[in-house]
């Protein structure tokens, strides 16, 4: 979530200094792959224990929400551009956002946008969310059958796409398509879900074999993916073009599987001596707070992002400014979660609960007092 703020703020310098610089992989595929996880701990394990018309209700549900979520952010984020385009000076940001369709054609554009066949940008991760739980019941349907069917499935759809490019319309009567393709993307996200439902086993760790070859893949993806060494080595550059010729993560090009992968086990190896005590550590309490807040984070990313993005358009682009504005995002990121996991508790069930059961124990301590007298004349009818 950290990263999605800093990478989504429009010219940010610290942009190019985020691990997406460092190898084939990002955050996207951190976001698909933990999303898959803990869509099989939430609502797979749902399909196990209350049956599939239940499972496949909470899904719907839980869909519902992602849709109207999707639109209010997306509508937030308008209005902020018409007012930094109309108030700040610094840009059009309307058209920096490719909004000029949406508001030129509304009879157009406000169906195709509430029938998600208009993607905004910056609003691609959720209609991919959306889609890929839509997609659950089909899973455990398989599962049902053959847990095998499933990857079967995945991995026939995602060859699908590479050998045919196929995709959906981002956009009515245009050749816009989806950033993240769905067909495509499903494999990294029922990866996370086959591993959250136990269908995968994870590999051994600190392995004396698989340990190498991650650290291996990870260092030699550097060189091949990190502006400053390709700008100064044009040899490296066209090794690139070769190895990754859409630098899009579109289609989900088979090294940005790999690489996400290879980087998930190599940082499970390293923090698996203290894991057990992560939880403990004070220092990282903000970003755990993150981690179980996630949607409301991330909701509130995207016009996080945008905000930051003006603010430095108005203030400047020094590294003091950067830095400044960039730190402030992070810290509004473990504000909304610390907000949102106090909502989540509902402290008001709690404050309210006590002054009721206080008044419900008076009555009770009433009658215990009265039977302890009357057990103290007659000793036989002490209740057991």
């Amino acid at each position: 979530m950290l990263i999605i703020i800093v990478a989504h703020a429009p010219g940010n310098p610290w942009n190019s200094w985020i691990p997406a610089r460092f190898g084939f992989s990002s955050a996207a595929e951190m976001f698909v792959f933990c999303s898959g996880i803990a869509s099989a701990l939430a609502f797979g394990r749902l399909f196990e224990r209350q049956g599939f018309l239940l499972g496949s209700a909470r899904i719907v549900f839980r869909i519902w929400q992602l849709y109207w979520a999707q639109l209010a952010v997306f509508l937030v984020v308008v209005a902020m551009s018409i007012w930094a385009s109309m108030h700040l000076g610094t840009g059009d940001y309307i058209a920096k956002l490719y909004l000029d369709w949406f508001i030129a054609e509304p009879a157009t554009a406000i169906p195709a946008l509430l029938t998600l066949r208009y993607i905004p940008n910056f609003f691609d991760m959720l209609p991919l969310y959306m889609l890929l739980l839509a997609t659950i019941p089909l899973a455990m349907g398989l599962a049902r059958i053959d847990r095998r069917l499933v990857f079967v499935v995945s991995i026939g759809l995602w060859l699908w796409v590479q050998f045919t490019g196929v995709n959906f319309s981002a956009r009515p009567a245009t050749d816009q398509l989806w950033f993240f393709n769905p067909l495509a993307w499903q494999l990294l996200f029922f990866t996370g879900f086959s591993f959250g439902m136990g269908w995968l086993k994870a590999p051994p760790l600190r392995h004396r074999v698989l340990m190498p070859l991650a650290i291996a893949f990870i260092v030699i993806s550097v060189p091949l993916n990190f502006w400053g060494i390709l700008g100064a080595v044009p040899d490296l550059q066209a090794l690139h073009d070769v190895l990754l010729p859409n630098p899009a993560p579109t289609d989900l090009h088979v090294l940005r599987y790999v690489h996400f992968l290879a980087v998930a086990y190599l940082a499970l190896c390293l923090i698996e001596p203290v894991r057990a005590a992560l939880p403990q550590m004070r220092a990282l309490s903000p970003v755990i707070r993150i981690g179980q807040q996630t949607l409301a984070v991330f909701l509130c990313s995207v016009p996080l992002s945008w905000g930051l993005g003006m603010a430095m358009d108005v203030l400047g682009h020094g590294a003091l400014t950067v830095a400044a504005l960039n730190l402030l995002g992070l810290a509004a990121a473990v504000a909304i979660a610390t907000v949102a996991a106090w909502f989540k508790s509902a402290p008001w069930q709690a404050r309210r609960a006590a002054p009721l059961v206080a008044e419900a124990a008076q009555p009770a301590v009433a009658h215990r007092s009265q039977r302890t007298e009357h057990d103290t004349a007659t000793p036989a009818s002490f209740p057991v």
